[in-house]
């Protein structure tokens, strides 16, 4: 199993790693230099503060860099934090106006105080910055606040943000520099009509009509968040679907959802011009295809075309490091450049743009530095659409099965059969398992539901391990409970569903 495992890995890791892997076992982090760190990490998102934490465990002499002048990265400060507790707030903003009563709770008014709000998500960002600082301070983690660039591969100078400058040598640098705002062509992003997601995230006022551009992860929870505090939301997007990475199946009934909560799409559709210069912003589309163009109108428009690496700035081409056409860092499968001692991971390079990537890949990282073994899989990377219901998933999609040309099963187990989803009355959605057909190895695992993204790990657990359906189905599962939904899935998969 463990050999099949690394096997596995081993497939999966990143490119080059035939012409980089020579010199990067030879450097190693013990080289008898005099310099000062062990390890010097650019970047304090989850990733890089991930791995200048477990290099301090390590005990190596650490020191992290981060332009911000917080740590976080985009991740917690304008990003997966912010965004998570604006939903949370919406939902429960929703919910009073439009559940309670129907649950025997009644409210004689219920107001929005969206500065409130605001505050409460501004609160759970600070404390959370301030909590990864007080882990720097807890495993001795040097602090430099300030813009790094490459001065040589063991030299960074930092312009701080005090004004000064210092230069930081190491053995080993990692790159965590994340990524930043995909623009589109023509279109300038002032941060208050036309916004990115930072600008939507601190919005001083509810848009009575918004419009996205781009229906991905991070455009569809905005716009639900700003959906359920009263804006119109119409989301424009050029392919002729939502979240093109998700199932097919659980993808439509997803977008059925969304139109039930007064979401409106325009699919294969091209956004030729935005202009801003009068009241509102006017959008010039046209069919993908070509065609006749119409003119749509919003009082904020978000722009939400997915994200690219951020290297700018770092002198990456001064010291030699090889990139892709569109600006990813290359590295083998211990995450090193072809520049020995420099090292780079999360969103500079290819993969998922996901904080939970990020963090394996630190950790993995300053292991292989460390001279240990990392490990990254690839396959088992799980994720979430924070929308309600979320969608979570892992693993391959039945398209992608088909693709491979393998016979399986499929289970499906809605949650309108669920015992706690009716309860509570919140039963939209399902949960999707296809399996191997000849060995009942679990392939992929999808579920549209309320707190979706709490149910999967125990599908990624059981994909880990190369678990069957069965393992799940004869796994005790406490009643009544949503997850139980997963258990019937999994018996309808490799058996006979009992609940519906």
């Amino acid at each position: 199993m463990a050999m099949a495992s690394i096997a596995r890995r081993s497939r999966n890791l990143y490119y080059n790693s035939s012409k980089y892997y020579a010199f990067s076992l030879s450097r190693g982090f013990a080289s008898g230099s005099d310099e000062e760190n062990d390890v010097v990490v650019i970047g304090g998102g989850p990733g890089g503060y991930v791995a200048a934490i477990k290099a301090a465990h390590f005990g190596l002499k650490t020191t992290c860099i981060e332009k911000r002048g917080t740590l976080g990265g985009t991740c917690l400060n304008v990003g997966c934090i912010p965004s998570k507790a604006l939903l949370h707030s919406s939902h429960m903003y929703h919910e009073a106006t439009r559940s309670f009563a129907k649950h025997g709770v009644k409210c004689s008014s219920v107001e929005l105080d969206l500065p409130a709000m605001m505050a409460q998500k501004d609160e759970a960002v600070s404390d959370l910055t301030k909590g990864i600082e007080g882990l720097f301070k807890k495993n001795k983690v040097n602090y430099v606040k300030g813009y790094g660039k490459f001065l040589s591969p063991s030299e960074i100078k930092v312009d701080t943000i005090d004004g000064g400058e210092t230069v930081v040598k190491g053995k080993n640098i990692i790159i965590a520099t994340g990524s930043d705002v995909k623009g589109l062509p023509g279109i300038t992003i002032d941060e208050e009509r036309i916004v990115s997601s930072t600008g939507a995230l601190a919005l001083k006022e509810v848009p009575k009509k918004l419009v996205v551009i781009g229906a991905g992860y991070i455009g569809l929870e905005i716009g639900c968040v700003w959906g359920r505090l009263g804006s119109e939301v119409t989301v424009v997007e050029f392919a002729p679907h939502i979240v093109p990475s998700m199932d097919g199946e659980v993808r439509r009934r997803f977008q059925r959802t969304l139109e039930k909560q007064k979401m409106k799409f325009m699919l294969k559709t091209k956004v030729v011009s935005v202009d801003s210069s009068g009241d509102g912003v006017k959008l010039t589309l046209e069919p993908a295809a070509g065609g006749d163009q119409t003119v749509l109108e919003a009082d904020v428009v978000l722009v939400s075309a997915g994200r690219t690496p951020f290297t700018a700035g770092l002198l990456l081409d001064k010291i030699g490091v090889e990139t892709d056409k569109i600006g990813r860092i290359l590295v083998n499968e211990r995450f090193a450049t072809s520049v020995p001692g420099v090292y780079a991971i999360g969103d500079v390079i290819p993969g998922p743009m996901l904080a939970n990537k990020a963090m394996e890949e630190g950790a993995a990282c300053v292991e292989f530095i460390a001279g240990k073994v990392g490990q990254v899989d690839y396959d088992m990377v799980p994720g979430v659409v924070f929308t309600h219901p979320e969608v979570a998933s892992v693993g391959k999609t039945e398209e992608q099965v088909k693709a491979l040309g393998v016979s399986y099963n499929v289970g499906k187990f809605p949650f309108m059969a669920n015992s706690r989803a009716k309860a509570v009355d919140d039963a939209e959605g399902l949960v999707k398992i296809l399996a191997e057909k000849e060995t009942d190895k679990i392939l992929g695992v999808h579920i549209m539901a309320p707190n979706a993204g709490e149910y999967i790990h125990e599908a990624v657990l059981a994909l880990q391990y190369g678990g069957s359906s069965e393992d799940i189905a004869r796994t005790w599962h406490v009643h009544p409970t949503m997850s139980e939904a997963v258990k019937d899935a999994a018996i309808a998969t490799y058996d006979k569903a009992i609940h519906i």
